[in-house]
């Protein structure tokens, strides 16, 4: 292992590969600052709470005391840096706050390579440990938990000066669990630094002003891919004058021609027999009301004269029900 300088001397640490650290770190305090959370290292609750209550951190990891034994654990136990072993979190199926990079809902099994994250956080690294970590030369795996920890604990002011040296990093790490996502190192600081996933879990958030710095610092080393699309020429004819001209005119993209007049015209007649329709729809449904109205009316008057001839009909019976009555009772006198 890399000699990390653990006595806290001040003398400039220099890497390995023969890459310094950011500038001006010697004149800093041997003491690591803690950004956020001193207590549960900016960790999602659901990742901290398995930590802490699985058998592996509670039971192995106790009984390691030291930081170079904790540094020989990550040599020989890890190797992946996702937060969940593979094929132990399902989040199929959930949304919104209950699945996907939320990291919260259906826990799974925590993995090895963050119980040892937390248990570094634990030991309260120094300055000089952690550079001991990121410039390792045994396992990538030790170097990704080094850069993984200062994403979480450190601010996020420092952070770029944390990661600047190693943003062409050529040594390879795959931090998908069961491989399938190998990736430089240099690639993996600068997602740290421009993207909140990782797998399932999320990083701190960076302030706004802080992250417009680094993204305007990144692209001028690494500037963004513009696609141009490559237009190959035609090969020209042997000609000159006005024939080369033609050929060019010939071509050039040929532009959307504007509209006919009389596709114009033939949408505006198509309004207008539209309207026309709908007149005459609402035209027939007012005869067809008010011809209903009329029936109604008829309906109702010949009901009425029914009633009235019914009654007088009934009123002349009786009168001459009244009438024959009287006649009889003169018959008998």
């Amino acid at each position: 292992m890399a000699s990390s300088n653990d006595d806290g001397s001040d003398s400039e640490y220099v890497h390995p590969r023969g890459v310094p650290h950011f500038p001006g770190h010697e004149r800093r305090s041997n003491t690591l600052p803690i950004w956020g959370n001193e207590r549960t290292m900016n960790l999602n609750p659901l990742i901290l709470t398995n930590i802490q209550t699985s058998h592996y951190f509670k039971t192995n990891l106790s009984e390691l005391k030291t930081y170079h034994e904790v540094v020989d654990e990550i040599y020989y136990k890890v190797q992946h840096l996702e937060p969940w072993e593979k094929g132990s979190r399902k989040t199929s199926g959930q949304t919104g706050m209950c699945g996907g990079v939320r990291g919260v809902g259906a826990g799974g099994i925590v993995s090895t390579p963050y119980c040892l994250l937390y248990k570094l956080f634990t030991l309260k690294l120094t300055r000089k440990q952690l550079i001991g970590l990121i410039t390792h030369c045994d396992s990538p795996y030790i170097r990704g938990l080094g850069f993984m920890h200062i994403r979480y604990t450190q601010p996020p002011a420092d952070l770029f000066g944390w990661f600047q040296p190693y943003l062409e990093d050529e040594e390879e790490i795959d931090p998908k669990a069961g491989g399938g996502h190998p990736m430089t190192i240099g690639t993996m600081v600068r997602q740290l630094l421009t993207k909140l996933d990782w797998y399932d879990s999320l990083f701190p958030r960076i302030p706004v002003p802080i992250q417009i710095n680094i993204d305007r610092e990144l692209a001028k080393s690494f500037p963004p891919v513009q696609q141009q699309r490559v237009v190959q020429q035609p090969e020209l004819p042997a000609a000159t004058g006005r024939d080369q001209r033609d050929w060019r005119r010939d071509e050039r993209p040929s532009r959307s021609p504007p509209p006919r007049r009389d596709y114009v015209r033939s949408r505006s007649r198509s309004r207008e027999r539209i309207r026309d329709r709908s007149r005459e729809r609402d035209r027939d449904s007012r005869y067809r009301s008010d011809r209903d109205r009329e029936r109604r009316d008829r309906d109702r008057g010949s009901d009425r004269d029914n009633k009235k001839q019914k009654s007088s009909s009934r009123h002349r019976s009786r009168s001459r029900d009244r009438a024959d009555q009287r006649r009889r009772r003169d018959d008998r006198r």
